[in-house]
């Protein structure tokens, strides 16, 4: 009988813990990442300047390189700078926009990346795609998984609790987001890829199911842990599907919609997924979501976004456009504007009774 084995797409090495950045040269040595130490290493403008001064002496053959926004061109202009060095490989240290900048430079040039997150504000740190902005608004870009995930808990704590409260909103969307592809497999047949889906649905139920909070490096571990997870179900299934279904398509239509006023991509997805799981009768599921999201003080209504009822419904109805050809309780129910306020009465009720 044949023996049928399977390639995961991972990082050679997750490191999550207390002071894992301090002992970066060693990891990426150990690792055979980087044994030269000649690496090109991408920060914010801003911020990153702190974490430069305290990692330079021990990254002696490092070339540090400013980003200062998440757009298209500074990708490619990274990568122009980059180019040509000799480097081991590019680091990416900051949060999402650092990161998927650095991601799309390294797979420009051929190179491997290191993500270095300091902070958990979305699942973005370790999947295959790079989101940029563009002259359209912003695209996502299919790039490498990262080589290696660094996670310091120290520096995590330093960033601002809005940042881990945006990544719990992210993470426990993961289980709306499967439900929507399990409906699309059982609706129109689509394939769904069974160990994808469950890495997805198990990170999302264990920050749900947590009882710790943003101050318990407990919780940030299992956090930062099931963002990493998230990332590497997207890399197995190839696409974004685990983590990106009704919820997502609502966040999307958020940022077009109103650009200026948008809140953070967690906020917005968890109170979407929220609501989708109410339009699909999932009421017990929806309750207990909007009971932990609450619990670590994010938004399960539109006003406390400061959107208005009919700016909500207006999103909602809007939202299916944003992803052609994806198949959610959205696409299924095909709501009218009315039936969306009906709906969406009956979920502020149940929530708030």
């Amino acid at each position: 009988m044949p023996v049928l084995t399977r390639l995961i797409p991972s990082p050679v090495v997750v490191d999550i813990r207390r002071g894992a950045m301090d002992d970066l040269a060693g990891l990426l040595a150990d690792q055979r990442i980087s044994s030269s130490g000649k690496l090109a290493i991408a920060i914010s403008d801003g911020s990153g300047r702190a974490l430069k001064e305290r990692l330079a002496p021990v990254l002696p053959g490092a070339d540090w390189y400013p980003v200062p926004d998440g757009t298209i061109d500074s990708a490619v202009k990274l990568a122009d700078g980059i180019k040509g060095n000799r480097y081991d490989a590019v680091v990416g240290l900051g949060g999402g926009k650092i990161i998927d900048v650095a991601k799309y430079a390294a797979a420009r040039v051929g190179l491997p990346l290191v993500a270095v997150a300091t902070n958990l504000s979305h699942d973005g740190l370790c999947s295959p795609v790079a989101t940029l902005d563009n002259d359209n608004g912003r695209g996502s870009y299919g790039v490498p998984t990262p080589i290696a995930v660094v996670i310091d808990l120290d520096v995590i704590r330093e960033a601002p609790a809005r940042y881990v409260r945006s990544g719990i909103g992210d993470a426990i969307s993961n289980i709306s987001c499967v439900a929507d592809w399990e409906l699309a497999h059982e609706v129109d047949g689509e394939e769904i890829d069974g160990l994808a889906a469950a890495m997805a649905r198990q990170a999302g139920e264990a920050v749900l199911r947590h009882p710790g909070g943003v101050g318990d490096d407990a919780f940030l571990k299992v956090l930062a842990e099931g963002l990493v997870l998230t990332g590497i179900s997207m890399s197995v299934a190839g696409d974004s599907r685990p983590a990106s279904g009704a919820c997502h398509e609502i966040n999307h239509a958020f940022d077009l919609l109103y650009p200026q006023r948008a809140a953070s991509h967690g906020e917005q997805v968890g109170l979407g997924a929220c609501f989708a799981m109410h339009l699909r009768g999932a009421r017990q599921e929806s309750l207990l979501m909007a009971s932990v999201l609450r619990r670590h003080g994010l938004p399960v209504l539109p006003q406390e976004i400061g959107f208005s009822v009919d700016e909500f419904v207006e999103a909602v109805a809007y939202a299916p456009q944003t992803r052609p050809g994806r198949f959610t309780i959205l696409e299924h129910l095909s709501l009218s504007t009315d039936q969306i306020r009906d709906a969406y009465a009956d979920y502020a009720t149940t929530i708030s009774s």
